[in-house]
């Protein structure tokens, strides 16, 4: 049990510098420095999907059934 202490004693001890070095190279590497600014980012982010390539593109989920135009069943107006 004692012999158990003599290797967990140091092994914590460096695992604790290890992430005191860890934090101080993030403070230095300006990690912290602007915490608000990422919060504003999102609120003034633009809404508005960004145009994308046409119909006949054959980029990944451009398929038939994954178009925006038009109505599909249910939607659009009641009779």
């Amino acid at each position: 049990m004692e012999a158990s202490l003599y290797l967990l004693v140091p092994l914590s001890v460096a695992l604790v510098f290890l992430i005191g070095w860890v934090f101080w190279r993030a403070l230095e590497g300006g990690q912290f420095d602007d915490l608000e600014r990422p919060g504003h980012d999102i609120l003034m982010d633009d809404d508005q999907p960004k145009p994308g390539p046409g119909p006949d593109s054959d980029s990944p989920g451009s398929g038939p059934g994954l178009r925006s135009q038009g109505s599909g069943p249910g939607l659009g107006s009641r009779s």
